[in-house]
Order: structure tokens, then sequence, then C-alpha cells
């Protein structure tokens, strides 16, 4: 194959997730998403960056299942939180939380493992943010993160937080920093301004990984959505747009509901 047919066949698949990225970026995408928690506290008069922030990592760490039935378990989330998830955290009233489940093989349990570690997160660092942007990367920051999330509970980690240090793909975690820190809404909030869009990775999951394999962003051969897998797809995606890669997100989620 020539370098001209390779440059034709890259022309038409940006053009075809340009295209699915103006179809799938549109305000009334939020309110069939979990994206639609960290929108909620958006406008918050008090605690404005911090409510959103929980609001992101909380329910981007349970977005995985049906779609109807992670945002019925997100509600239930924010029920007990509010009106003020950062207030609840830091007065240390996540104390009375019990056992209960909360979603698939997500309980309560693991709701206060995130609230003890997102208030030894905020007694350090005041925001998420600040704690990503003390480290040199995006990668780093998952590490920090993880690693200040369990110092806030005596050491232990929990499955719901992935290991940057692994091979996974950190599918949730990158979800939750694609809605904070990409400035093209409206469906992502743009709320941190100290990570550029350009560093972030893609959040790969099983569905996302088909479409890239359909598409020949990833290769076929090689079937493990795992780290390795989201870096080679997020450089594929860079070199369609290096300002803001993890745009076509959107874009391959909607290409898999047509499929």
């Amino acid at each position: 194959m020539s370098i001209k047919q390779v440059n034709d066949k890259d022309k038409a698949i940006k053009k075809n997730l340009e295209l699915w990225y103006k179809k799938i970026n549109k305000k009334e995408f939020i309110q069939h998403d979990p994206v639609q928690f960290p929108h909620m506290f958006s406008a918050s008069l008090h605690n404005r960056q911090q409510n959103t922030e929980i609001a992101a990592f909380i329910s981007a760490s349970i977005a995985w299942g049906r779609r109807d039935l992670i945002l019925r378990s997100c509600n239930n989330i924010f029920q007990l939180l509010k009106p003020d998830p950062f207030t609840y955290i830091m007065s240390g009233d996540y104390s009375n939380l019990k056992k209960n489940n909360i979603h698939r093989t997500f309980f309560e349990s693991d709701l206060l493992y995130f609230c003890r570690g997102l208030k030894k997160c905020y007694t350090q660092y005041n925001t998420l943010e600040s704690l990503f942007a003390s480290v040199k990367d995006v990668w780093n920051g998952l590490v920090l993160f993880r690693e200040t999330m369990a110092g806030g509970n005596k050491g232990l980690y929990t499955k719901h937080i992935a290991s940057a240090l692994s091979n996974s793909a950190c599918k949730r975690l990158n979800l939750s920093l694609r809605w904070l820190v990409r400035k093209q809404g409206p469906v992502d909030l743009g709320l941190w301004s100290k990570i550029s869009p350009a560093s972030l990775f893609i959040p790969l999951d099983l569905h996302v990984g088909r479409i890239s394999r359909q598409l020949g962003l990833l290769d076929k051969n090689r079937m493990a959505n795992d780290k390795k897998a989201v870096i080679a797809l997020t450089e594929r995606l860079r070199a369609f747009c290096p300002e803001d890669p993890v745009k076509y997100d959107l874009a391959m989620f909607g290409m898999g509901i047509k499929a």
C-alpha cells in the first residue's frame, strides 16, 4: 500500500470520527449518561470544584454494565451525599454507611472507602486537580491518586480503583479525567485548567476497542484492551487531533450504538 493510500485511509477515518463526534457531543446526550452527575454540581454555590470532582470520580467508578442501572445507582449514591458531597466527606458523615449493595460489586463499604480516601486527598491537596497537577503526567497522576486514596484507608487498595502501574487500561479513571479536563462541551465540563486535554488518554473499554479494531486504529491480532492498547490508540488519535485526542471517545461511543 502506498503512502498516499495510507493517508487517504486515515483522512477517511478522521472524517468519519468527526461526523460522529458532532452527532454525539450535544446537550441531549447528558441526560442519558453518568456525566449528568458531575454536571449536577457544576453550578454549586459552595465547594463547586470539589463537589464536581467527587461526582466525576465516583460516577465513573461505577460506570460499567447497563446504562439505566448505572444512572439509577449513581442517583442512589448522590441521594446519600447531597446536597454537598464535599462537606459530607470532610465532616465524616460517611461513618453511618452500612454494607448495602449499590451497584453490582460496589457496596456501601466501597463508598465508605472512597469517602475516606477522598478526605485524605482533599486534606493534602485541596482539589483533585492540584493532586494531578503535582506530577509530570496523567499516568503518574493516576498512581498518586490511587496511593493517596489508599493512604486514607490504612494503606489498603480497592479493586474499584485500577493500578496505573499495572497493564490496566484504567478506563474509568481516564473517563473521569475526560469529563473534568476537556474544554469543548457541552458534554464534558472543562473544569480543570492545570491539565491539558492533549495529555489525556482514551477511556478504553470493550466497545471502544471493538470499534477501534474495525476502523483499523488498533491491531486486530491483539485483542487485549489494556494499557498498551490505550497508549497505541491514543497515539493514533493524536495524529488526527493533537490538542484533543480523546474527543473521539464520544464518536466511537456513537458508532458502537449504531453497530
